[in-house]
């Protein structure tokens, strides 16, 4: 399928825009990730809705703007391309570094969300242990970024299926691989940066819908649960997998994922 470019503050930007209709899902991806991971949903559901993936800024074939790529600055590109796209509303599906941008948009922009899905993604600020872990990650990059790559991306997987994905690894591994070290550096950099959006969540007058997994080493269930509580209407899925759920997990994750889309443009 072809890919699309629009320019966002004089920076080349990356999307994928399939299907029509009016209800619409907008897929962020993760850290290091690219659109290229959304390929077997943007392939599923084309055929009765409209979506788009996007490559995030300093991500896949989208440039590097700024030095610390910061959640309002990534939602403020989501938002110029629907703009772009004449796209009045959507269901936005963030995936962790994806779903931190999809509370900021939510927080920005939200009448143009008829729902949003946070997976393997929450709304808290990154505590001081964390961002001190971010800047470490940061120097390691600077020093060896194919190590990085090597060791992180595995653990992103529920121990038992990194034999069964080792394929869906070894694609995540040559993604990470393509990304600059300037867009990871800055990635990280604006995850330091982020606020509290527990409130966003509170506020939300949109479905919420929380997916997680139970073995997710970055994301425990006990924060997730926490944070469903803030939403007058949320829902969640809890699945026995790690951090990358809508792969471990595929089938289940792309029915119940159409379904609330489904109903959030009902509702």
């Amino acid at each position: 399928m072809k890919h699309s470019t629009f320019e966002f503050r004089g920076k080349t930007i990356n999307y994928r825009d399939e299907g029509s209709g009016n209800e619409c899902i907008v897929f962020l991806h993760g850290y290091m990730n690219s659109l290229q991971v959304w390929e077997k949903y943007v392939l599923d559901y084309m055929s009765s809705m409209r979506v788009v993936a996007v490559d995030l800024i300093g991500h896949g074939e989208s440039q590097t703007i700024e030095e610390v790529s910061s959640m309002e600055l990534q939602a403020e590109m989501v938002k110029e391309l629907l703009d772009f796209l004449h796209i009045r509303y959507c269901v936005m599906c963030g995936h962790s570094m994806g779903g931190m941008i999809t509370l900021a948009f939510a927080q920005m922009y939200p009448q143009l969300l008829k729902g949003y899905c946070l997976m393997n993604s929450q709304a808290l600020a990154d505590s001081e242990k964390g961002k001190q872990n971010r800047l470490r990650a940061c120097e390691i990059i600077n020093s060896d970024k194919i190590k990085f790559i090597v060791d992180f991306i595995p653990n992103l997987f529920e121990k038992e299926n990194r034999i069964k994905y080792a394929g869906e690894i070894e694609d995540l591994k040559s993604i990470a691989l393509g990304t600059s070290s300037e867009g990871i550096i800055a990635a990280q950099k604006g995850m330091i940066q982020r606020r509290d959006r527990c409130d966003v969540l509170a506020n939300s007058t949109c479905p919420v819908l929380f997916i997680s997994g139970k073995y997710d080493i970055r994301i425990d269930v006990e924060t997730l649960y926490a944070q469903a509580c803030f939403p007058s209407h949320s829902e969640t899925m809890i699945l026995p997998t790690g951090h990358m759920s809508f792969i471990e997990e595929e089938q289940k994750v792309k029915i119940r994922l159409k379904d609330f889309v489904r109903m959030c443009f009902t509702v």
